[in-house]
């Protein structure tokens, strides 16, 4: 079974990124209004409401002098135009800002290209997975991936085809791991996945780490079509199980970098275990 790639897909989520800057939404453009368009809006609702009570001043025959006109004419420009700019330009604008600092956040801890977690947002879920196995005696699991053969993708069909088999092999990786999981994205052609409550019994824990680690091999072995053309990546995998041991982000990731490379001399397309 092939993958299609559409190019397209790919320079269009780019421009959504350089767009926007919602958690729930990363792909929503913010539109914040510019200082032009707040001047006019201003403008517009203080001319209508003032035209609109200089009619009422005629309609209505009235004695009041001059002073006292320009008194009750400045109370009813202040009562009737605050809630119209309220509304039209001051709860748009804060809305819109509002939103634009939520995606701004959210960005810093997302990748870009692929929108899976990066090194940051890692950081702080391993942090919690491994006090959780600690606390609970339920291991974890680590799982660098590294893609094989995708260094000739970039090389013979360019970086658009790079970025468009990076997010396809995003896509597959949701499509496998459970939702309480956590993937991301460490830079280049490397993905971590993160595997939470593999029960208390180390060799349980091994097995269930493998089966998930081979079919994400299993995934990413299978070819990519781009622009008519069959690309073809695997992948090695290095685990990192996570027993009840204190362990920090950089000294997980760099053991299970090193399984990873101890997979690639195997022959590539495997899993492999870290060992002290």
């Amino acid at each position: 079974m092939n993958y299609t790639l559409n190019p397209l897909n790919i320079n269009w989520f780019r421009s959504i990124f350089r767009s926007s800057t919602n958690s729930e939404h990363p792909e929503r453009i913010v539109k914040l209004l510019t200082i032009k368009q707040v001047a006019v809006r201003i403008a517009m609702i203080i001319s209508a409401v003032e035209f609109f009570i200089m009619l009422v001043f005629r309609a209505i025959p009235h004695e009041a002098d001059t002073y006292s006109e320009a008194v009750f004419d400045t109370a009813l420009l202040a009562v009737l135009s605050i809630p119209a700019i309220y509304l039209w330009v001051i709860k748009p604008f804060v809305h819109a800002r509002d939103e634009a600092l939520a995606q701004i956040s959210q960005l810093a801890y997302v990748d870009p290209l692929t929108r899976l977690a990066n090194r940051r947002l890692l950081s702080n879920h391993l942090e919690k997975a491994v006090a959780g196995s600690v606390r609970h005696k339920d291991h974890g699991a680590v799982l660098l991936m590294d893609l094989d053969r995708f260094k000739p993708v970039n090389d013979s069909h360019g970086h658009e085809a790079g970025d468009a088999v990076l997010v396809e092999i995003a896509e597959r990786l949701r499509s496998i791991v459970r939702s309480d999981d956590v993937i991301g994205r460490l830079g280049g052609d490397e993905f971590v996945v993160l595997i939470h409550r593999l029960g208390a019994d180390e060799r349980v824990a091994r097995e269930k780490a493998s089966q998930i680690a081979e079919k994400l091999l299993n995934s990413v072995d299978t070819p990519l079509d781009f622009n008519g053309t069959t690309l073809h990546v695997g992948a090695s995998i290095g685990i990192r199980l996570l027993g009840f041991e204190e362990l920090d982000m950089e000294t997980a990731i760099r053991e299970a970098d090193i399984a990873m490379y101890r997979a690639k001399k195997a022959g590539r397309g495997c899993a492999v275990f870290f060992e002290k």
